[in-house]
């Protein structure tokens, strides 16, 4: 990307535009803006302003036009108004006559405009060995900033304020804090993120005509019917995907093999699934927001049920179903059952039976 883009990206990324959005916008894959926005840890560079008394972009092409047409360097300081001095260190200090460009060399003044300035933790072998050991342990950088003012209150050698901790361990590329540390935060997010970043009112991931949990019967809530049911998709090793099904009011489990998490190869194994399941459990079922299933009125139509999605990020509404798939996560047995009917490629229950 060019450096405009690069700053359009930054001027988005700080008015709270996600990823997702920031690449529609400038027409390129998100891969590219993370990358743009990893390499300063999240946080939007400082903007480099050179002074006034320095060369402009404008006279180095005229210092490379000159050169091209073979013009003295008196010539060419007449032009652009600069003592003859100033033109011969710019161009002996960019590679001669022969070498000279006006892009590299005002690229190379950029890079000149850094602040050469070492960070706290850099420049300190101690206290940054004491602010990774803390943050090994889960402190926060406020706390970690507290408690090496309580223990050293007379050493200004051991301040460090929380921010410094933060773009030490956001900015990877400064190979001061191990770039795993960034797990050991409260949030466990790789790069920093504005306050106002949210894909609130966004489009990504929109079911279309996706009905809430809200207009499901109020039998299904109660728990007092069969045939109201609850699903999810579980990730597993090696690229494999299991959909789970459970009822809400007889807790019974229904895995099925995916080959895919796509929504072409989720709704045809799910409508084969309630093809083979007792009608009485043909009722409702509450998915989350998840894009395998956005095909539900496909669904809906072939194995004749209502499809209800739960409020984005809202795990709590289908209760059911992840304290389920935390008990098959943690429950040997059932492990067992997972990697035995998954990989056969069948459908499994694993309930004392429907009452």
């Amino acid at each position: 990307m060019s450096d405009e883009d690069k700053t359009q990206v930054w001027f988005l990324w700080r008015a709270g535009e996600s990823i997702s959005s920031i690449a529609r916008s400038r027409s390129k894959p998100p891969g590219s803006i993370y990358t743009v926005l990893k390499h300063h840890g999240g946080i939007a560079p400082a903007l480099r302003r050179p002074r006034p008394s320095h060369l402009s972009v404008n006279e180095r092409e005229l210092i490379s036009r000159g050169l091209s047409a073979g013009e003295s360097l008196r010539a060419i300081a007449c032009k652009v108004h600069r003592p003859v001095s100033t033109v011969s260190r710019e161009v002996h200090r960019n590679g001669g006559r022969e070498s000279y460009r006006a892009v590299a060399a005002q690229q190379r003044a950029l890079e000149q405009l850094r602040r050469p300035k070492l960070s706290a933790l850099q420049a300190d072998p101690v206290l940054c060995a004491v602010v990774i050991d803390l943050l090994g342990q889960e402190w926060s950088p406020e706390q970690i900033v507290g408690r090496l003012r309580l223990l050293h209150p007379e050493d200004p050698a051991m301040r460090i304020s929380h921010e410094s901790i933060y773009r030490a361990i956001y900015t990877t590329r400064w190979n001061v804090i191990p770039q795993h540390m960034c797990r050991k935060l409260r949030t466990r997010r790789p790069i920093r993120k504005n306050k106002k970043n949210t894909v609130k009112g966004q489009w990504r991931s929109q079911i279309i005509n996706a009905r809430p949990i809200e207009d499901r019967p109020a039998v299904a809530e109660g728990r007092s019917a069969l045939g109201h049911q609850e699903g999810d998709l579980i990730i597993g090793a090696k690229a494999s995907q299991v959909a789970t099904l459970v009822d809400r009011k007889s807790r019974f489990l229904t895995m099925v093999k995916l080959q895919s998490r796509h929504t072409a190869a989720v709704i045809p194994a799910l409508t084969e699934a309630y093809a083979r399941m007792d009608t009485r459990l043909h009722g409702t079922l509450t998915w989350d927001r998840g894009m395998e299933l956005a095909g539900h009125a496909e669904l809906a139509q072939a194995a004749h049920i209502d499809v209800f999605f739960a409020a984005p990020r809202s795990p709590w509404q289908r209760g059911t179903n992840e304290n389920t798939n935390k008990l098959m996560d943690w429950s040997p047995n059932v492990g067992l059952l997972i990697e035995r009917y998954a990989v056969a490629g069948l459908w499994a229950r694993y309930s004392s039976g429907l009452r």
